[in-house]
């Protein structure tokens, strides 16, 4: 092989090996992505309203005395905190 073969053959295994090393490397941040949105790590939360089970990150959360209330709906965390629903007077 003539010394331009070499080099364009070594270049080419240098880019393809970049290449496969990118792809099998994955970012911190899309590992996490990639976890939460295959749901693997969601917990279900229980409301204390009607005591339905949510997944924690659909859950609208209410913060009170230094406790995380999780509530499915905002009529149930209405309820909770004892505000009239709209159209109640």
């Amino acid at each position: 092989m003539t010394p331009l073969r070499l080099l364009i053959v070594a270049i080419l295994l240098y880019v393809g090996w970049r290449l496969l090393k990118k792809s099998f490397a994955q970012k911190p941040a899309d590992k996490e992505r990639q976890d939460h949105d295959s749901g693997l790590q969601d917990v279900l939360v229980e409301d204390p309203v009607c005591h339905v089970l949510v997944p924690k990150h659909q859950a609208l959360r209410l913060r009170r005395d230094g406790i995380t209330y999780y509530f499915c709906s905002e009529h149930c965390c209405d309820q909770f905190t004892g505000k009239p629903e709209q159209g109640e007077k």
